[in-house]
């Protein structure tokens, strides 16, 4: 007899638990809240351009391990990957520029050209991105107990590089510049002392390959994904949000719709929101002292909070795909003062912008306490303060690019408030890491399972309390392969 799974969540784990569902003979439904598919992994249309939400640089674009997993799912069928030679550009208004090449034998060569003197330590940071096992790292979970020795070997590099922070490293250099710039070389998230790790990987990954961006963005790729499911047989239900998990004798056997309607499984599985799943369709009642306190200690702030979308009539295939730009005056964004603005930018051959057009997108903090009050209390307020955002950011950007305020054909603001709107993200934010959880949690996750209830399971980011596409769509390949060793059937990636 098929298993039946019911699936709370569209996003990319939702979609990959699907497909690898369907590939090995159980009876997948997707129930999605959104009336299209990708969850937080989206884009949406403005006036010809396309605004992307979410992809940066993605895991398994290349010929690496992780690739086998995104050909399973379809995710690039019909598109191509773009290939950035620099992955960012840290620059000031005096003219000092600081270029993170992919190839990494040309980022060293660039940084001693910017400061010989510091020779030795470029030499450590290039050398360090070329031995770091990106592979095994992005891939981890798909390959069981051996994957996991792997990772392992490597702890005593990642205990090393986890505890330098870019700020420190940072320090180590005699030029000033290059002081001042490396802090932003990660996304522009200088404030969150972010360890040297996880960039150092972002290296690896250059080194190997890997880490490019798929045409057409964020929605493009979660649809492609999307018909993947449905083609194998799955039933994707949009625009249908479910409010509760019903449970018997501590057993998950169904959902309840928002209208009502009840549907029941012989596995009910969630990719989508954590505390959304935890204190609301399940009220609370399966959990743990280490997911609760969890839970209850959020940020107030969070990266990649807000985004300012700007749709140009210009032509900016001349610069860099992304840059972080260094202020002599800080702009004012949520009364608080920021003294750099990171710079996504999209010209046509990325399949989102028209021809002779361009699309910037502009990523910084955001505060959801302050948005989400101001949303609640007044609408006009929050709309008018996102103007303002705007056009503060406007002004920065002018004098980057002269000309561009006459040039702006289309622009939006998102905000934290925007993307629980959007998504019921809690707080509209990605996870962040579980205090003092380290490498325990990377291997076994926050919350894949639930004390005390059977039938039940989690995947996706919330889950693991790690972010990244690809981790969502590995801990869904994870799931299925975990259920067909327990109904003893072959793991099948392929139909």
């Amino acid at each position: 007899m098929t298993k039946k799974i019911i699936i709370i969540g569209g996003g990319i784990a939702g979609l990959s638990t699907g497909v690898y569902a369907q590939l090995n003979g159980y009876d997948a439904t997707i129930f999605e809240k959104h009336s299209k598919p990708g969850g937080m992994c989206t884009s949406w249309h403005r006036k010809g351009f396309t605004f992307d939400y979410c992809i940066h640089n993605l895991g398994g674009t290349g010929d690496v391990r992780l690739r086998e997993v995104w050909d399973d799912l379809g995710a690039f069928e019909g598109t191509e990957i773009i290939n950035h030679e620099v992955f960012t550009r840290v620059e000031d208004s005096k003219g000092n520029a600081l270029n993170i090449y992919t190839d990494l034998d040309r980022l060293e060569k660039h940084m001693k050209e910017i400061s010989p003197e510091d020779s030795k330590i470029i030499e450590e940071y290039v050398k360090a991105g070329k031995s770091l096992p990106m592979e095994d790292f992005f891939a981890m979970g798909m390959g069981g107990a051996m994957s996991k020795l792997k990772i392992a070997t490597n702890l005593p590099k990642v205990m090393k590089w986890g505890k330098i922070t870019l700020n420190d490293y940072a320090e180590k250099f005699n030029n000033e510049f290059l002081r001042r710039a490396f802090p932003h070389v990660q996304y522009n998230m200088s404030e969150s002392n972010i360890p040297m790790f996880p960039h150092l990987l972002f290296l690896a990954g250059f080194n190997a390959g890997d880490m490019g961006w798929p045409r057409g963005g964020s929605l493009e790729f979660s649809r492609r994904i999307a018909k993947k499911f449905t083609d194998l047989g799955g039933e994707l239900n949009q625009s249908s949000k479910v409010e509760k998990i019903i449970v018997e004798d501590d057993k998950a056997v169904g959902i309840v719709l928002a209208n009502g309607k009840e549907h029941r499984a012989d596995i009910i599985v969630s990719a989508a929101d954590g505390h959304e799943t935890i204190y609301e369709m399940l009220d609370g009642k399966y959990t743990t002292e280490t997911i609760n306190k969890y839970y209850d200690a959020y940020e107030e702030e969070q990266e990649f909070g807000l985004q300012v979308f700007l749709g140009l009539k210009r032509d900016l295939s001349s610069e860099p795909h992304a840059i972080s730009l260094l202020l002599d005056e800080p702009v004012k964004l949520e009364l608080k003062e920021r003294d750099s603005l990171y710079l996504e930018l999209f010209d046509a051959s990325t399949g989102i912008a028209p021809e002779g057009k361009s699309v910037i997108k502009v990523v910084t903090k955001g505060n959801y306490d302050y948005w989400k009050k101001m949303r609640d209390e007044n609408l006009e307020n929050y709309r008018n303060e996102k103007e303002k955002v705007y056009n503060n950011i406007l002004e920065i950007l002018e004098k980057r690019f002269p000309g561009i305020t006459e040039q702006v054909e289309v622009h939006d603001v998102t905000t934290p408030a925007t993307v629980e709107r959007y998504t019921l993200n809690f707080h509209g934010w990605q996870p962040w890491p579980v205090p003092d959880g380290g490498m325990k949690t990377m291997i076994s996750g926050l919350s894949k399972t639930l004390p005390g209830l059977q039938n039940f399971y989690m995947v996706g980011q919330w889950a693991s309390a790690m972010i990244g596409v690809s981790n969502a769509a590995v801990m869904g390949r994870s799931l299925v392969k975990e259920l067909c060793k327990k109904d003893k059937k072959k793991f099948k990636t392929r139909n």
